[in-house]
C-alpha cells in the first residue's frame, strides 16, 4: 500500500504529456501568455550551427525592437567572450539569420543596423515572388577589338592594264609627280626636281 502511494506521488500529473519511451526527454509544458518567443524548429535543430550560435539567435530573436546586439554587447551579456560570439553572429549571418549593414541616419551619423530573421527560407521565397519594383540594371556587353577588314580590289580594265595601287603603296616620288602634273606652277615643278634627285631618278642626271 504504501509502494503504491509512492509511485502515485512520483508520476507526473495528468496535465503533462508522458513519453512513450522508456527514456529520453519529457517536455512540461504550461501555458504562457505572455513573455514568449516562437522559435522555428529550423533554427533551434539547425545540423550547422554551433550551439553558441543558436543561443545567441534565441536570444536576438526574444528582443525588443531597437536592442543591441553588436559583440560588445553580446559579451557582456553572456559569459562567452568576443571572439566566440562574433564566431557565432559569422555562423548566422553565412546561414541567412542575421544581417548586419551600415547605414547613414538623417544627421549623417553612420550606424550598424542588424536585421533578425525568424524564418530565412519563407522570407527569401517571398521576395522571390514579389514584382521588381525598379529596373534589374543588364550588364554592358563585353569589349570587342574593331575587326579591321581589307578593302576589295578593283578588277583589271579590259585592256588589260593593272589596277591601280592604293595610295599608300605609291612611292612618294610617284606622288609628287602625279602633283606636279596637275598643278603647272613653278613651285610644283621645283619639288619635283628635288624628289627626283632624292630618290634617283635617272631623268635627274
Amino acid at each position: 500500500m504504501a509502494v503504491t502511494k509512492l509511485i502515485d506521488a512520483l508520476r507526473p500529473s495528468q496535465g503533462v504529456r508522458r513519453n512513450a519511451t522508456p527514456s529520453g526527454v519529457a517536455h512540461v509544458r504550461e501555458y504562457q501568455p505572455d513573455r514568449f518567443t516562437i522559435v522555428g524548429n529550423h533554427l533551434a535543430q539547425h545540423r550547422g550551427l554551433s550551439a553558441t550560435a543558436i543561443g545567441i539567435a534565441v536570444h536576438i530573436l526574444s528582443l525588443p525592437e531597437g536592442a543591441r546586439v553588436d559583440i560588445r554587447s553580446l559579451a557582456e551579456r553572456f559569459p562567452e567572450g568576443r571572439a566566440r560570439i562574433g564566431c557565432a553572429l559569422r555562423e548566422l549571418e553565412t546561414r541567412g539569420y542575421v544581417e548586419r549593414v551600415r547605414e547613414r541616419l538623417p544627421s549623417g551619423q553612420m550606424v550598424t543596423r542588424t536585421y533578425a530573421y525568424h524564418a530565412p527560407a519563407l522570407t527569401r521565397a517571398r521576395r522571390e515572388g514579389e514584382p521588381e519594383t525598379a529596373a534589374t540594371p543588364v550588364a554592358p556587353a563585353p569589349r570587342t577589338s574593331p575587326t579591321i577588314t581589307a578593302a576589295p580590289q578593283r578588277a583589271p580594265r579590259q585592256g588589260g592594264s593593272a589596277p591601280r595601287r592604293a595610295a599608300s603603296d605609291r612611292h612618294p616620288a610617284d606622288a609628287v609627280r602625279a602633283g606636279g602634273a596637275a598643278s603647272g606652277s613653278p613651285g610644283c615643278r621645283l619639288v619635283r626636281e628635288r624628289s627626283r634627285q632624292s630618290v634617283g631618278d635617272p631623268r635627274s642626271d
